[in-house]
């Protein structure tokens, strides 16, 4: 499933949608296949009379109940984890009756790091954490895919995004008109014709003096 456009801003693309790795549900899936081996011997084994069905019935009810806990809830919780990166923010989306939700600006962010045990190295996951500035806590994603490309990732996408910021600051402050009332920066004033610089006053005295003849 995939994530929902809507949620998005104008021009807001997203880069990677992320799922917790697989290994969170290898040991439910194991269970799941003790559960089900178990259930089958028992009901193999007892005899086929009212006291053996009752053990069947009883075996069957708690395999389930079993099921359900450590099977099928881990399942449901990884289906409804999601980790979202975008060209403006990360979103983490978790809850299966309550949703929660928490999207930090990639301008906030401060720091990424991962961490890989050799179980992660060999099976490809890892822990990612990111920091961010403010009062919100720092977010630590658990068992996250190729945590090493997705730190990668994050790290230019947050250098991209602060260079669109400083483009769009350094266009608007080219473009933004002089205020006039502005004391820091009065307009230029005419050159008054008794000012020394105005071409009606020249300096007569630089100019040749012509002979008494010719006057």
């Amino acid at each position: 499933m995939g994530f929902p456009e809507n949620v998005l801003a104008p021009n807001e693309k997203v880069l990677v949608s992320l799922r917790p790795h697989w290994r969170v549900v290898a040991a439910p899936t194991v269970i799941g296949v003790i559960l089900v081996a178990v259930s089958g011997y028992v009901a193999w084994r007892t005899p086929d009379d009212s006291t053996g069905n009752w053990i069947q019935w009883v075996v069957v009810g708690v395999a389930l109940l079993l099921g359900i806990w450590l099977v099928v809830v881990p399942f449901v919780v990884r289906a409804c984890t999601q980790y979202v990166i975008t060209s403006h923010r990360v979103m983490v989306r978790r809850g299966v009756v309550t949703k929660n939700g928490k999207d930090i600006a990639l301008s906030k962010i401060t720091d990424v790091s991962f961490t890989k045990t050799p179980s992660d190295r060999i099976l490809g996951s890892g822990t990612l954490r990111v920091e961010s500035a403010g009062d919100s806590p720092d977010e630590t994603f658990h068992s996250i895919p190729h945590s090493d490309r997705i730190q990668q990732l994050l790290n230019h996408a947050i250098e991209t995004d602060a260079n669109k910021h400083a483009e769009r600051m350094l266009r608007r402050s080219s473009v933004e008109p002089v205020d006039p009332s502005d004391p820091s920066d009065p307009p230029a004033s005419p050159a008054s014709p008794d000012s020394p610089d105005s071409p009606d006053q020249a300096d007569l005295s630089e100019l040749p003096q012509q002979p008494e003849s010719a006057r």
